[in-house]
């Protein structure tokens, strides 16, 4: 029996998958111990099941600890050791500016500030050593970091990731003075890769967060198996499972390891029915996150930006916005209506609730527009108060000189919708993507209700809503598959890029993808699924560059910058029983599933199919 578990904003969704059945159960998020939202849930989900922990065989999690913690740049007292003269390279960052026209535009501080940075006494180039650390240089550095009494040490050499003695040097060093209570993370096992500000970076989000994770882990565990469960797995930002310790060893593995649960959700939804381009997108209580599946695969990337700190690290490539059913509606300095990023969350959540929130929702709306059956509790158990969220829309109403709440409303669903559109624009469109080509995959507790409003804007004519929808993301990591990825610069290019180097550089991964460019570029190309040939890669790589940039030049030279690897051991075979009741809709209506509710607008119609899942599509016109 598998149990899969993930922490959203505003509730915990638990999965139980026993033989043929699906049985679900949500409980409310607890966002000062989410431990205590997970465990809660998993009862349910058991209760609901008529099983015992017993039963249990694997467990896996998504969480978001370590996402909250980076986006609200809070973490553990960090030190970091850098080469000398380039202490302050993650301050100084790169010169390109979000905006363009705000010269003094803000970007988030460093995590570690100028009084806790250590100079190194050493210098590594690409070739070798410089100017050699000795032992009691590291002793000494180790001493000067001892004296700031740290937390957690980020320890991140130039060239570290091609030479990394200096580093392993230092870090012996450090364990040996500061003990097993302090943290410690080298640059060149958190993401050996070129690049020095990325990887710094990286280095000091994963020192700063791994002693909360370790924390929040920690607990978990030891509720978990108090309750006679197994230890619970967690999902990566990869969208692949880790053991508990790997990941509280390294907290920046899972920055989105919430949002990868859907991610793999998705794949798993493809596979099973079929459809090998989808567009998904999972709107919970407090964000909406979107991706892209293309030929049965979620699109990954090999690092990406979030709350503005870059991570070198493989991720499934999500994007998301504040724009949840718990996000707050509200009149900014112009007069005008917005809608997030700030939500409702767990506690008090939106006015409907019943918990003492009164800022109006789009749940709020959503229940003003007669979307929601005020006589259906939410799934959770959540019953709903008509009337609240009457006056805090009404509020609002008035705030903004609307007519009513209806017209309100009707406001927020609009912009809600707005920034969603926006969001699948970032992963389709901006790429080079049509989104027309592909089919909506709606899911989480809130994505049903705007599935066909979000589908009308983008031209999509098919919307795939499946029966667990509510807690799609939870039922992804039961099935998630274990996964270790690895990254490794290298800078071959001319008589060094033979057969030879890229065989043994590929060796026995399951996965390998070969980073290039053009000899002189600034920028690499991907290259998944080509083998370890010189010739196959530089093939591979100008039908690549011919795609992206419309021409490729076969006189430059090609240079291999990065190998990134994967060990992967496949997921359970997830199969759940046929669905009973079927469902035949013609717009307008609408239709409650099991968690979730899917609204049907005039011009949509559709049916289940044999698992459930509800297809709708659009009458021509």
């Amino acid at each position: 029996m598998l149990l899969g578990v993930d922490v959203g904003g505003t509730f915990t969704d638990a999965v139980v998958v026993d033989g043929g059945r699906l049985v679900t159960a949500k409980a409310p998020t607890t966002p000062g111990d989410q431990s205590q939202g997970v465990l809660a849930a998993v009862a349910a989900a058991l209760e609901n099941a008529g099983r015992a922990p017993a039963d249990v065989s694997g467990f896996a999690h998504g969480m978001t600890v370590a996402t909250n913690a980076l986006l609200e740049g809070v973490g553990a007292r960090t030190v970091l050791c850098a080469t000398a003269g380039f202490v302050d390279v993650v301050e100084l960052g790169r010169q390109a500016r979000p905006e363009l026209y705000r010269l003094c535009a803000d970007r988030p501080a460093p995590l570690v500030p100028p009084e806790r940075r250590v100079a190194v006494p050493e210098r590594m180039t690409p070739s070798g050593v410089m100017h050699a650390l000795t032992e009691d240089a590291a002793r000494a550095v180790a001493e000067q970091v001892a004296a700031l009494e740290p937390e957690a040490v980020a320890v991140v050499l130039l060239h570290a990731y091609r030479h990394p003695e200096h580093e392993e040097l230092l870090g012996r060093a450090l364990r040996e003075r500061l003990g097993d209570d302090v943290h410690v993370s080298l640059s060149h096992e958190v993401t050996a890769t070129f690049r020095e500000f990325e990887r710094a970076a990286t280095t000091e989000v994963d020192a700063a967060l791994s002693p909360l994770l370790r924390a929040y882990l920690t607990r978990l565990v030891d509720g978990a198996v108090d309750e006679g469960l197994p230890e619970p797995a967690i999902m990566q930002s990869s969208g692949g499972l880790t053991d508990a310790s790997t990941a509280a060893g390294h907290a920046a593995l899972t920055v989105l390891s919430g949002p990868a649960g859907g991610a793999a959700a998705a794949a798993l939804l493809s596979a099973r029915l079929g459809e090998p381009d989808l567009l998904c997108f999972d709107m919970g209580g407090t964000s909406c996150d979107v991706c892209v599946v293309e030929d049965g695969r979620v699109r990954a990337s090999a690092g990406r930006t979030i709350g503005g700190r870059p991570l070198a690290l493989p991720m499934v490539d999500i994007h998301t916005v504040g724009a949840g059913g718990g996000s707050i509606g509200w009149r900014d300095a112009g007069g005008a209506l917005r809608v997030g990023p700030r939500s409702a969350g767990a506690d008090p959540g939106p006015a409907c609730y019943g918990r003492g929130g009164t800022e109006p929702t789009v749940t709020d709306a959503n229940l003003v527009l007669g979307h929601l059956d005020v006589e259906r509790p939410l799934a959770g158990g959540v019953a709903l108060d008509a009337e609240a969220a009457q006056r805090a829309v009404g509020a609002l109403a008035e705030e903004l000189g609307l007519p009513d709440a209806r017209a309100c409303a009707e406001g927020i669903v609009r912009v809600a919708n707005t920034e969603m559109v926006r969001a699948l624009r970032v992963v389709t469109v901006e790429r080079g993507i049509d989104p027309r080509r592909f089919a909506l995959l709606a899911f989480g507790g809130a994505g049903p209700l705007h599935a066909a409003a979000i589908a009308d804007e983008l031209g999509i004519t098919r919307i795939v809503v499946p029966r667990a929808a509510g807690v799609l993301s939870a039922l992804g990591l039961a099935a998630a598959e274990r996964r270790r990825d690895t990254a490794h610069s290298v800078l071959l290019r001319g008589a060094d890029l033979t057969d030879t180097a890229l065989a043994a550089l590929a060796g026995d991964a399951d996965e390998v993808t070969w980073d290039a460019r053009y000899a002189g570029q600034s920028h690499e190309l991907a290259l998944r699924d080509v083998p370890p040939r010189a010739s196959a890669l530089r093939t591979a790589f100008a039908d690549a560059h011919r795609e992206r940039y419309g021409y490729a030049d076969d006189d430059a030279e090609v240079e291999l910058v990065t190998v990134r690897t994967a060990r992967v051991e496949p997921g359970p075979d997830v199969a759940w029983e046929t669905a009973v009741d079927r469902v035949d809709v013609v717009g307008p209506d609408v239709v409650a599933l099991p968690e979730a509710t899917l609204v049907v607008p005039d011009g949509w119609r559709g049916s289940s199919d044999a698992t459930g899942t509800v297809i709708l599509t659009r009458d021509a016109s």
